[in-house]
């Protein structure tokens, strides 16, 4: 089991890294650039740019292209109506939900003659839909990355950001601005978040030491408080044990007020960790929020300052029913810090994605007992966790289809298209997520082929068929 864990991370980890770097992404030639130790106006801008919330809606329809690998798949930014276009727990009909999903979608481009509509309009129609209601793929790296994080301690793993040391310490931050008042299945998202928080804790050896620390948990949502808002976080337990009386009682005093000052929040986590040195402490911390930062408190630039310092953390994000906007922010943060991000609908998958510490925490406390360096990671699931992602990319490829062709429905039922253009529509729709369908159906292949070989032996055989000399 160790032995297929190891190999599909390796596997898709070298996957990814042939896929290369976008055009972004490359570093203007350094030919063509005075060489300085200042900052120059545009490091300045980047720097600046860097922080800010990724757009759902950048640019416009004409730049909007299919991809043509599932990297560039991954790249696109979620829509900001992603998501279910239906309440299926709404009193509103059917009827009444279509008819408020074509008056939300009026403002699409489309065909000026209804009736004789161009293959060029309709396709430009598909795209901008498309594009409003696009989901967050994530491509096998994603798994590599979980994969390595449930493999957390082994020996073969040659970074030392996941190698246990001598300490295991947990540090969740908890959003408490004042949109985690809004209710998931009849509870607040705070108390959501407060009860799962809570379960995962307690679960976790005696031993590991705990800090929860809040932000954006005073004033309110106004702009005379903003500036107060934007300064709270507070560490309001830890680090220690976990005691469920201490920590109940810490969590009582915290209501959702303010702003979001998620910057702020990191900067302090990493004061909060400043005496556990990444050479004697595995340091993991766990950033949970539902939305985007609204303060100017530089959140990427902070995660950054904090993965890069002798802390060495892991550091993994968590989006609690998050829309495309923020979905897209959070994201960043966990891309630049090399964390897992995860968009999580209400408490139980909460719960679920903070309770994939135990295991590891688990196989912590056994190391430190036993002297070992080397682990027994067999009750780490491997086989579940590949099965996990490939079920999961596979309902956002029926998830995103089915909604598009509700739209495209609704969008014929009240006259905004034909019913031929309803037809190409779906076809199209159908032929594109077709596509994605087959290249999830490659990943699962390619997993199986590698599923026997040895950690080293499947090393060697992926640098020879990429001729890559890739490090971890």
């Amino acid at each position: 089991m160790l032995k297929n864990k190891l190999i599909i991370m390796i596997l898709i980890m070298f996957v990814m890294v042939t896929a290369g770097c976008t055009e972004d992404e490359k570093e203007p030639n350094s030919e063509n650039k005075e060489q300085s130790t200042e900052k120059t106006a545009e490091d300045i801008r980047k720097e600046s740019e860097e922080d800010q919330p990724a757009s759902s809606t950048e640019g416009n329809t004409e730049d909007i292209s299919f991809p043509s690998t599932y990297q560039e798949l991954e790249a696109l930014p979620v829509g900001e109506d992603a998501g279910p276009v239906y309440d299926y727990d709404s009193d509103k009909s059917t009827e009444e939900q279509d008819e408020e999903l074509a008056e939300h979608f009026s403002d699409l481009p489309f065909p000026q003659d209804k009736e004789n509509p161009t293959d060029q309009e309709l396709e430009k129609l598909y795209r901008e839909i498309l594009k409003r209601v696009q989901l967050d793929y994530q491509g096998p790296e994603t798994l590599m990355k979980e994969l390595k994080f449930q493999s957390l301690g082994n020996p073969d793993i040659e970074d030392s950001r996941y190698q246990f040391k001598e300490q295991l310490n947990v540090v969740v931050l908890l959003d408490a601005s004042g949109s985690m008042a809004q209710r998931v299945d009849g509870k607040t998202k705070m108390n959501a978040a407060k009860d799962a928080i809570s379960n995962f804790l307690s679960e976790l050896p005696e031993e590991t030491k705990v800090a929860l620390r809040v932000y954006g948990h005073e004033g309110t949502g106004s702009d005379e408080d903003k500036k107060m808002s934007c300064s709270s976080t507070e560490k309001i337990y830890g680090f220690d044990s976990y005691n469920a009386g201490s920590f109940k009682n810490s969590l009582s005093q915290i209501k959702p007020a303010g702003w979001t000052p998620t910057g702020l929040a990191l900067q302090e986590a990493q004061n909060d960790l400043s005496s556990f040195d990444g050479s004697k402490n595995t340091n993991i911390v766990y950033l949970v929020s539902d939305g985007i930062e609204t303060c100017d408190t530089k959140p990427v630039q902070t995660a950054k300052a904090l993965y890069q310092s002798n802390i060495t953390p892991i550091i993994n994000v968590l989006g609690f029913d998050v829309n495309g906007e923020g979905q897209n922010h959070l994201k960043k943060i966990a891309d630049t810090v090399d964390g897992i991000y995860q968009t999580v609908s209400d408490e139980n998958e909460l719960t679920k994605e903070l309770e994939k510490v135990h295991n590891i925490a688990d196989a912590w406390q056994d190391w430190k007992e036993q002297g070992q360096q080397s682990l027994d990671l067999q009750h780490v699931s491997n086989e579940l966790d590949i099965f996990s992602y490939i079920t999961d990319e596979e309902s956002k490829v029926v998830d995103e289809r089915t909604s598009i062709n509700f739209i495209a429905n609704a969008l014929n039922d009240y006259g905004y298209i034909s019913d031929e253009s309803r037809v190409y529509l779906e076809k199209k729709n159908s032929d594109y997520h077709d596509w994605i369908l087959s290249e999830i159906d490659k990943f699962e292949q390619e997993l199986e082929e590698m599923n026997d070989k040895g950690y080293k032996e499947a090393m060697k055989a992926l640098e020879e068929k990429y001729e890559l000399n890739v490090k971890e």
